[in-house]
């Protein structure tokens, strides 16, 4: 989980921090943190309360693989299934987009005959070789290597940049404007957002109930990964961070640069995996394949998933700006608004509270406690998250647009020399 999650944005990370200024950037990550640990708690509260209800009724899950959607189904009805089902998915899809559209970034660093797009085309190919891997029950190995490769990555970018010293001229002035701010800050929010597929996780483990502890370990090991190495990558480089969305960028070619490069390649894959197999489980329930034990037709089932993710990183190859946008507009919904509204309204009566599963504890103020932290999350990611980091995001986003066009060739990549 904590590769996961670190994965997403630590190379993006320092590219946020020349947006937001280096004490809002460390500010905003210790938040944030904070914020996505509260509601991957919630959720792991819902789904145990689901799963309880439902083995009651003798419900058998040995076949079938919970997901979020359901869970709201069953607390809540399906109203609240539609909605979620809509933001989870369409936050998967993005998610798996960005793991493809890094994975492209990345490569160009060791290899730059072939032009971004090309290497989209590429690793869109090795990606969809993940519909061949059945549930996060085979993933857990990779989950494992990929928190030594990112580690070897954060590290690297830490004692690269300080060992590099500050360029010439280095400038440190962000914040400088208000889009550039509010864009920084939805990246973060989108850094400890990763837990959309917290409750088919929670179900691949042999005890769901530890989820919320690993979580938070989790989290605080991200931070000791993160702001070492945005504050390192920030202080070398400075503004030019802001045209370079891309920390690997701005460090020389190096065999230890090389070695990180690789590492986040295997590491993005499994990522991908991550974000997608969610989506394949939707679509193999839509499908009424889900239940199918020959994993080859599954294989085959899943093929239409992978297709739009790969169209959209060949549109949309604009890697930094796309995480903020996708954190404001569906980030914010999903794991955050969404599961403190849904704890909420599932507890709201005395009776519902009185037969909890797992009652919130004393020292965070028991029921009124959880409640105060839900009405607090639900307005600060609606009006700052949502509102002014949808503004700014998007703003960004349609500069990238104009900058460089849809289906840009190679996004950022430095000119050719003649």
């Amino acid at each position: 989980m904590a590769s996961e999650k670190v994965a997403q944005v630590l190379l993006t990370l320092p590219y946020s921090f020349s947006q937001l200024g280096l004490l809002s950037g460390i500010l905003f990550q210790l938040f944030y943190g904070l914020m996505g640990s509260w509601t991957a708690y919630l959720i792991s509260l819902l789904y145990v309360e689901y799963r309880t209800r439902k083995e009651r009724e003798k419900v058998d899950f040995r076949n079938h693989v919970i997901q979020w959607f359901e869970v709201l189904d069953g607390l809540l009805g399906k109203h609240w299934r539609n909605v979620g089902l809509f933001f989870n998915c369409t936050f998967l899809l993005f998610g798996s987009v960005i793991q493809l559209i890094a994975c492209a970034s990345n490569i160009y660093y060791i290899n730059d005959n072939l032009d971004k797009r090309t290497w989209t085309y590429i690793f869109g190919a090795c990606c969809a070789t993940t519909v061949f891997i059945p549930s996060f029950h085979n993933y857990r190995i990779w989950s494992f290597l990929g928190l030594i490769m990112t580690t070897y990555t954060a590290w690297y970018l830490t004692i690269a940049s300080l060992i590099h010293g500050q360029v010439e001229g280095v400038k440190h002035s962000g914040p400088s404007t208000m889009v550039l701010y509010f864009t920084g800050a939805t990246n973060i929010l989108y850094t400890f957002g990763g837990h959309a597929v917290t409750v088919e996780i929670m179900h691949a483990m042999w005890k769901p109930q530890k989820f919320k502890l690993i979580y938070l370990m989790a989290t605080l090991y991200v931070l000791t990964l993160t702001l070492p190495s945005a504050s390192a990558v920030y202080w070398a480089f400075g503004d030019n961070l802001l045209t370079h969305s891309n920390a690997l960028a701005m460090l020389p070619k190096t065999r230890f640069r090389d070695t990180a490069v690789v590492l986040m390649l295997i590491h993005q894959f499994i990522t991908f995996g991550f974000a997608c197999t969610p989506l394949y489980f939707v679509w193999e329930k839509f499908i009424q394949m889900h239940e199918t034990k020959s994993m080859v037709k599954r294989a085959l089932a899943r093929l239409p998933v992978v297709i739009p993710i790969w169209f959209l990183a060949i549109i949309f190859p604009f890697f930094g700006p796309i995480n903020s946008t996708v954190g404001s507009l569906l980030v914010s919904f999903t794991v955050y608004i969404i599961p403190a509204l849904a704890h909420m309204v599932t507890f709201a009566s005395a009776s519902a509270r009185e037969n909890a599963v797992e009652k919130p504890p004393s020292f965070l103020g028991g029921w009124a406690g959880s409640y105060t932290m839900n009405i607090f999350v639900v307005a600060w990611v609606l009006i700052v998250g949502f509102g002014f980091g949808g503004w700014a995001s998007m703003l960004n986003f349609i500069n990238q647009v104009n900058t460089f066009g849809l289906f840009t060739k190679c996004y950022q990549c430095p000119p050719r020399k003649a």
